[in-house]
C-alpha cells in the first residue's frame, strides 16, 4: 500500500489521463487573486528548440550547477553525472533550453519532498509527452536536498518532472528513484516553497492548459522565474568517429 502511495506522489505526467479526471473529482476553486483578474504576466517566449525533443541530446559534463531563479528566492542545484548519467544528460538539456522557466511548483508534501516540471505552455507539454528515459540504477540515495526524477509505477517513465526531497525518503530508493545531483545552496529557500495546496492542482490539466489553469485556481503557488546552467561546466564533446588506418 505504501509503495501505491508514494507512486501516486511521485508520479510522471499522467498524460495519459484524460485532462478533466482528477480535476472533476476535487473540483479545483477560483480565486478573485487570480491571473484572470490580476493581469498577471504571460509565460517568457518559447525555446523553439523545446519543440524538437530529440534534437536536445546534449551529453552533460562530468559535474555542473543549474541556478534557479524562484519567487521564493534562488538555489543551486549541483549535478553529478556519475550518479545518474541518462537523468543527468536530461536534466541538463532541460535547463540548458528553458525548460524549466515558468515551471510552477505544483506539488509540495510537507515533510517529504517539492515537486516540479511541467512547462507553463501546452505546446511544449504537448511535445516532450512520449520522450521517457530509461531508467538509472539507484547508486545515491534520496537524502534531503537530493534530486530525483519522477516516474509513474512502470520501468523507463521519466520524463521531465523532477523533486527534492525535504527530508531523508530512502523508502523512494528500493523504488527505482535514482538522485542525480543536491540542492548545494538555497535549501533553506526550497523550505519555503509554498505547500498550502498540497497536492491538488491536476497534472492533465497543467499538460493541457499550462500557466493559465495554474493562475486561475493556484495563484498561491510558487514558480521558477529562470533556471539556467552556471558558467564553467561545459558540455562533454561528441564522440569523434574513428577512421580505419591506411596501408602506405
Amino acid at each position: 500500500m505504501r509503495r501505491l502511495i508514494v507512486s501516486t506522489l511521485v508520479c510522471s505526467s499522467l498524460f495519459a489521463q484524460p485532462a478533466a479526471t482528477k480535476g472533476a473529482a476535487k473540483g479545483a476553486a477560483t480565486s478573485k487573486g487570480s491571473a484572470a483578474t490580476t493581469g498577471a504576466a504571460k509565460p517568457a517566449a518559447t525555446n523553439p528548440a523545446l519543440l524538437n525533443p530529440a534534437a536536445l541530446k546534449a551529453k552533460a559534463p562530468d559535474i555542473f550547477k543549474a541556478q534557479f531563479t524562484t519567487t521564493k528566492g534562488d538555489f543551486i542545484v549541483e549535478v553529478h553525472r556519475d550518479w545518474a548519467p541518462v537523468g543527468a544528460d536530461r536534466f541538463y538539456n532541460l535547463v540548458k533550453n528553458g525548460f524549466y522557466n515558468d515551471a510552477a511548483f505544483f506539488r509540495v508534501m510537507p515533510g517529504f519532498m517539492v515537486q516540479f516540471g511541467l512547462n507553463a505552455k501546452p505546446a511544449v507539454n504537448k511535445a516532450w509527452e512520449h520522450t521517457s528515459i530509461k531508467d538509472d540504477p539507484v547508486k545515491v540515495g534520496n537524502k534531503r536536498g537530493n534530486v530525483s526524477f519522477a516516474a509513474m509505477a512502470i520501468p523507463n517513465s521519466r520524463t521531465t518532472q523532477v523533486f527534492i526531497n525535504f527530508k531523508e525518503n530512502s523508502f523512494l530508493d528500493t523504488q527505482g528513484f535514482a538522485a542525480f545531483g543536491n540542492v548545494i545552496e538555497g535549501m533553506d529557500v526550497v523550505d519555503r516553497i509554498y505547500s498550502g495546496y498540497s497536492d491538488t492542482p491536476d497534472q492533465g490539466m497543467i499538460s493541457t492548459e499550462g500557466k493559465a489553469y495554474l493562475d486561475k485556481n493556484f495563484p498561491k503557488l510558487d514558480s521558477v522565474k529562470t533556471a539556467r546552467i552556471l558558467p564553467g561546466a561545459a558540455a562533454a564533446p561528441a564522440a569523434k568517429k574513428t577512421e580505419p588506418a591506411t596501408k602506405k
